[in-house]
C-alpha cells in the first residue's frame, strides 16, 4: 500500500518532488501557499514560477551545469521536458519564455491524477511523511517552525534580481547581436568606450540605492551579487565580469569595445530582454538614470525594474541528514534552495532526489545519495560535509567532484573526461540503487524548439 504524502512547497523542487512521489503510486497533496500570501519576487500563482532569471544555463555536457542536467533528464525530470517545450534561443544555454514555461508545470502537476494541489499557507511541519520545498521566500510561520525543530537559528542571505527591458526600444544603430567568439548571435550587445564605462560605473556608485540594512555587512551569495556591490569592489570589477568585453567586436569599428552589457532573450517572441548580471538594489529612479546612461539603452522601456528581497537557507551540514531529512525523522526530507543549493536546475535536481528517497523510505529502504564522481552526488557531499560555521550556497561546478585518477592539463580534455566518468558513475549507481528513469525519454538535451 502506498501512502499519502505532503510535498510543501510549489516551486520547481516541490513540483519535481511530487510528480517523483506521485509517479510511483502515491497519493500526493502539493501545499502552496500563493495566491492566499504572495511573496516580494513572485508576480503570478503559477507552479514552478522563475523569478531570477530565465536561463537554466549550460546544456553543453563539457560544463558542470550541462552534465548535471543530463543527470536530471536520466531522473526523468519534468523541469527540462516543461524547459524544451517553451525554449528560446539563447547560444549554449537553455532559456525559456517564462509564462509558458510556468504554465508548462503548472499543467504537468495539476493534471496528474494523483496529486491534489492545496492553495494554503503551511505554518507548521506536516507530521506525516513529507518533503519542505518551501524555497529562500519561505513564510516567517514556517521558518519559525523550522527554526524550532532544528534548534538553530540557520543562515540567510540577499539576493537580487535584474531588470527586463523592451526590445522595441533599444538603438539599433549602437546595438548589435553578437555571441562570445562568434559562437552564436542570441544575445544583443551594448559596447561601451573607455570614457562611456568610467561614466557609467560613477553614475553606478553615486546612484540612489533602496535603505535596508548594512548592505556591507549583508552575506551575499557570490554568483549573484548586485552590480553595485561588483563595482565597489574596484573599477575594473565589472569589466573582468558580467561587462567583459572578450570575443565580441563592435561592427561600427572593427575592434573589440572597452566593455560590453549583454542582453538575453527572455521570451520566444523576442520582445523582452534581460541585462545579464545587472542584479540591482537601486531604487527605480536610480535604475532610471543609470542604466540609461548605457550605450543603445538611452531611451529604453523598462518592463521589469530590478528588486532585492532576502533569502533564507538551512545549515545543512550542521542540521540535516545526508539525504536531506531531520536527523530523528528520515520521512521528514527538505529539497531546494532552502537545503543550500544554488540555481534552478540544482533546485529541482535536490527535488527529485527527495522524492526518491521519500519513496524508499516510506517502503524501508535506506535512503542513496549518487556517488560524488557525479555533479549532483558532487553537490551533496559539499552540503553534507562543508564547514558548519562557513556553509553558504553552492552552484554545480567541477570543482565538486572528485578529481582524475590521472592528471590532465588540457582543460577541455579534462571536462570531457569529468563528464563522461560522471555519466558512467550515474547510470550505475542508479542501476545498482533500483531507480528508475524516465520510459524512452531522452537522455540528452534535444535540438531548441524552432520559434513560432
Amino acid at each position: 500500500m502506498t501512502e499519502r504524502v505532503t510535498v510543501v512547497g510549489g516551486g520547481l523542487a516541490g513540483c519535481e518532488a511530487a510528480l517523483r512521489l506521485a509517479s510511483a503510486g502515491h497519493q500526493v497533496t502539493l501545499l502552496e501557499m500563493r495566491p492566499v500570501r504572495r511573496t516580494e519576487a513572485h508576480q503570478t500563482d503559477n507552479l514552478g514560477e522563475l523569478v531570477c532569471t530565465n536561463s537554466f544555463k549550460s546544456i553543453h555536457p563539457k560544463n558542470a551545469h550541462g552534465q548535471l542536467k543530463r543527470e536530471m533528464r536520466a531522473l526523468g525530470s519534468v523541469l527540462l521536458d516543461c524547459a524544451d517545450e517553451t525554449s528560446v534561443p539563447a547560444g549554449s544555454a537553455l532559456a525559456v519564455d517564462r509564462q509558458l514555461f510556468s504554465a508548462a508545470m503548472t499543467r504537468a502537476v495539476v493534471s496528474h491524477p494523483r496529486i491534489e494541489v492545496a492553495r494554503e499557507e503551511s505554518e507548521a511541519l506536516p507530521e506525516g511523511p513529507a518533503i519542505v520545498a518551501t524555497g529562500p521566500l519561505t513564510s516567517d510561520a514556517l521558518s519559525s517552525a523550522i527554526q524550532g525543530a532544528l534548534g538553530n537559528e540557520g543562515l540567510a542571505f540577499y539576493d537580487a534580481i535584474a531588470p527586463i527591458v523592451h526590445r522595441d526600444s533599444l538603438d539599433e544603430s549602437v546595438v548589435f547581436a553578437a555571441g562570445r567568439f562568434d559562437e552564436e548571435s542570441d544575445y544583443l550587445n551594448c559596447p561601451m568606450s573607455e570614457s562611456e564605462y568610467n561614466i557609467f560605473i560613477d553614475a553606478l556608485l553615486e546612484g540612489d540605492v533602496y535603505d535596508g540594512p548594512d548592505w556591507d555587512a549583508v552575506p551575499y551569495f557570490e554568483g549573484c551579487l548586485p552590480i553595485e556591490v561588483m563595482a565597489s569592489r574596484g573599477r575594473e570589477t565589472l569589466r573582468f565580469g558580467p561587462m567583459k568585453p572578450i570575443g565580441l567586436t563592435d561592427p561600427r569599428s572593427g575592434k573589440r569595445p572597452h566593455a560590453v552589457v549583454q542582453l538575453r532573450r527572455e521570451d520566444r517572441a523576442g520582445q523582452m530582454w534581460n541585462l545579464v548580471g545587472f542584479q540591482t538594489r537601486l531604487r527605480i529612479g536610480g535604475q532610471k538614470s543609470v542604466f540609461r546612461s548605457i550605450p543603445g539603452l538611452e531611451q529604453c522601456e523598462f518592463l521589469r525594474w530590478g528588486s532585492i528581497h532576502r533569502n533564507a537557507y538551512l545549515n545543512f551540514p550542521a542540521c540535516l541528514t545526508p539525504h536531506g531529512s531531520l536527523k530523528d525523522r528520515p520521512d521528514l526530507i527538505f529539497a531546494g534552495q532552502l537545503t543550500g543549493v544554488e540555481g534552478y536546475t540544482e533546485s529541482a535536481a535536490s527535488g527529485i532526489l527527495a522524492g526518491i528517497n521519500l519513496g524508499r523510505v516510506l517502503k524501508g529502504e535506506e535512503p542513496v545519495v549518487p556517488p560524488p564522481t557525479t555533479m549532483l552526488g558532487g553537490l551533496f557531499r559539499y552540503m553534507r560535509e562543508s564547514a558548519v560555521d562557513r556553509f553558504q550556497p553552492m552552484n554545480s561546478n567541477w570543482g565538486l567532484v572528485d578529481p582524475l585518477e590521472q592528471r590532465v592539463r588540457d582543460k577541455v580534455r579534462k571536462r570531457e573526461m569529468l563528464a563522461e566518468r560522471a555519466q558512467t558513475d550515474f547510470r550505475e549507481w542508479m542501476e545498482a540503487s533500483g531507480i528508475e528513469g524516465p520510459v524512452g525519454g531522452p537522455v540528452e538535451a534535444p535540438a531548441q524548439a524552432a520559434l513560432p
